[in-house]
């Protein structure tokens, strides 16, 4: 895989530039786990398992699909395709992204100059005459929305961990009649869930996390279509 060439973006540097739509097949098809944001559960949810890691330093809580079983697998990569319907908001973004200015709250747009997606033959222009094009404006808002959306979210996973509505767990599928297990993923404790207060289930409707938690709830049963999807591809 390429190095990645990550620089700020700049009407100058940049004002020949061209970006394909599409994603980074490249980069995915090593990728078993992908960020998402609270806002994207109830689509991921009609495709891929969600589960909740644990940073092991920080102790944070992280939302993320599962597009594969184990390391380095991704089921939804065939060959140079992407299979699946929905491509998670965190893998969208690239070849752009924002980086934070370390003193202001103020954020910058780079772009994956070494990127299969950037060019100056065809896609979208990113710049006429040194002004942004509608194109690249539709991207910078995406980026802050997402910026803004992962806020959300990771206030979100906190008030779980904090409410003790997060527990670890191992999932078993069977693959061509084996059973595996997969560790260290945390999922929302039903049982804990319909024994909450009636307070402490008011104020998750008040803070808008029930649709996100039932979202997420109903995603795990999507693990029976990954196991069959690796038991298809091990059988060909």
């Amino acid at each position: 895989m390429a190095e990645q060439q990550v620089q700020p973006l700049h009407n100058e540097k940049h004002a020949n530039i061209k970006v394909k739509n599409g994603v980074n097949v490249d980069f995915l098809k090593t990728q078993h786990l992908m960020p998402v944001v609270a806002h994207e559960f109830a689509r991921v949810a009609t495709e891929f398992p969600m589960a909740f890691v644990k940073n092991t330093e920080s102790g944070q809580f992280q939302a993320v699909a599962m597009f594969g079983l184990q390391p380095g697998e991704n089921l939804f990569v065939d060959g140079d395709k992407w299979t699946g319907s929905f491509v998670p908001m965190a893998a969208a973004r690239y070849p752009f992204g924002l980086v934070k200015h370390p003193e202001q709250d103020q954020f910058g747009i780079v772009i994956d100059e070494a990127s299969p997606l950037v060019g100056e033959e065809e896609g979208n222009a990113l710049f006429e005459d040194g002004k942004e094009t509608e194109y690249l404006g539709r991207r910078k808002e995406a980026l802050v929305s997402y910026v803004e959306f992962a806020r959300v979210t990771e206030a979100f996973t906190q008030y779980l961990a904090d409410k003790e509505l997060l527990v670890q767990q191992t999932l078993t599928v069977e693959i061509r009649g084996e059973k595996k297990d997969i560790n260290g993923i945390y999922l929302v404790d039903e049982r804990k869930l319909n024994e909450l207060g009636d307070e402490d289930f008011l104020e998750l409707r008040k803070r808008g996390y029930l649709a996100p938690i039932f979202a997420f709830l109903t995603s795990t049963h999507q693990v029976a279509s990954l196991a069959r999807m690796k038991a298809q591809r091990e059988a060909s």
